[in-house]
């Protein structure tokens, strides 16, 4: 069995038909929903670097990948819209870890 490499992108593109949300609201939702899923799996937490880690890691290589597939017409324009999905993809991930190694009692309520 060999790999297509244009599977991923049609993945991709039947979650967002399916879905009918654009592509950056589910760069948000499944890099925050991909850090929680991580954490249950390894069995840590939020504070722990590795789930957040693991997010950054596929997400580079979700871009990475995006670069070989597709071909824009103008390359600085393609690269923009990847750093954008990178930030969009990441930010929410590094605010719950900021958070929850920095302000835990805002994540889970106790020692008030």
């Amino acid at each position: 069995m060999s790999f297509d490499p244009a599977l991923w992108y049609e993945v991709k593109e039947l979650v967002r038909h399916s879905t009918g949300w654009p592509m950056d609201t589910l760069h948000v939702m499944g890099g925050v929903l991909l850090q929680l899923v991580l954490a249950a799996l390894l069995r840590t937490s939020l504070a722990s670097k590795w789930p957040w880690l693991i997010v950054l890691l596929l997400e580079l290589a979700n871009e990475a990948y995006d670069l070989w597939l597709e071909r824009w017409p103008s390359l600085p324009m393609q690269v923009g819209e990847g750093l954008r999905d990178l930030i969009g993809t990441m930010l929410l991930p590094t605010i719950l870890l900021w958070v929850a190694r920095n302000r835990p009692r805002l994540l889970s309520g106790r020692g008030r």
